[in-house]
């Protein structure tokens, strides 16, 4: 009897803002149907939190809708959604008759780091080049080391060289140790974007030769070829990556520091976190920007930047 009352206090309300958020949602996804520019329309959906309750509905909306465009700016969406209550839409839509719905189904898949290979295996003889990109990505999202021989058979028969550099990368995602020789092979290409993707790669497998060409780039005077180097460590876990990242954080150029904190930070260092939250607390001007940017990238709610700054003693 007593838990009655408060239930009733507190249901009601937080029932009608998740009514109100789902009603919104319903205007957003008929905004996409009819046209509607699909990036504002993640975002909205994102604020909102009502990314699972938009995928559920998108399955059925796909099922009625014919028009091409509207199709795919459906498909679109569900793919920059990143809810798993989706997948299964997503995996019918890898098998879809337009190349570009496929395309999306693979970067949906993708962003959930779906396990399900076997409906992205064979969009790697896509006759989309762009779906065959977006195949090697989800594959190696799926960080399944079995992924490892397949893209590599792959990678021999490319000619696209940016399908090629996706492949390779994809390659070292995947995590098949069996792997490091022959992407060391490609660090000898004629072509610098298959050089960097098969570093890229062997980094994310651990492999020296990896981090040896990392740090070659890094140890270069031009600001922007170190910034290069630090590409290489995306993906990498923080383990890895610390011994060579780590001093970073006090480089001259607070972009390369402010990006090795990122990085660090999404290879699973949480303290890197707090580093970036304080240091863009600390900077001004421009140079705040450059973290700020790094923690948009990180999609950073207010309340979790809060805590850090309450923890850390510079704000109440």
């Amino acid at each position: 009897m007593l838990l009655l009352p408060l239930t009733a206090l507190g249901g009601p309300g937080s029932a009608s803002k998740r009514a109100q958020s789902r009603a919104e949602a319903d205007v957003v996804l008929a905004q996409v149907a009819n046209g509607s520019p699909v990036p504002a329309a993640a975002s909205r959906l994102h604020f909102l939190r009502e990314e699972a309750y938009a995928a559920e509905e998108i399955g059925p909306l796909l099922r009625t809708a014919f028009d091409e465009r509207t199709r795919r700016n459906l498909a679109a969406l569900l793919a920059s959604l990143g809810a798993r209550t989706g997948e299964a839409t997503l995996v019918k839509l890898a098998s879809d008759g337009d190349s570009t719905v496929r395309m999306y189904a693979a970067q949906g898949l993708a962003r959930l780091g779906s396990r399900n290979t076997g409906a992205v295996l064979p969009l790697l003889e896509d006759k989309s080049s762009g779906v065959r990109r977006e195949a090697a990505r989800a594959l190696g999202a799926s960080r399944n080391p079995k992924m490892g021989k397949p893209l590599m058979a792959a990678v021999k028969a490319e000619q696209d060289l940016e399908v090629r550099a996706a492949l390779l990368e994809a390659v070292g995602a995947s995590g098949d140790p069996k792997q490091k020789a022959p992407l060391k092979a490609y660090l000898d290409s004629d072509s610098e974007s298959t050089r960097f993707a098969a570093a890229r790669g062997l980094c994310r497998l651990g492999a020296p030769e990896g981090f040896a060409f990392a740090q070659k780039l890094l140890g270069n005077s031009d600001k922007f070829v170190r910034r290069q180097g630090l590409v290489l460590f995306e993906g990498v876990p923080a383990k890895k990556a610390g011994p060579v990242l780590s001093p970073l954080l006090q480089d001259a150029d607070r972009t390369v520091a402010a990006t090795a904190a990122r990085v660090l930070y999404q290879g699973g260092d949480a303290a890197s976190l707090d580093w970036l939250v304080l240091a863009s607390w600390n900077a001004k001007g421009e140079e705040k920007l450059v973290y700020e940017k790094e923690l948009e990238t990180l999609q950073l709610a207010d309340d979790r930047r809060k805590a850090i700054l309450r923890k850390a003693g510079v704000a109440p």
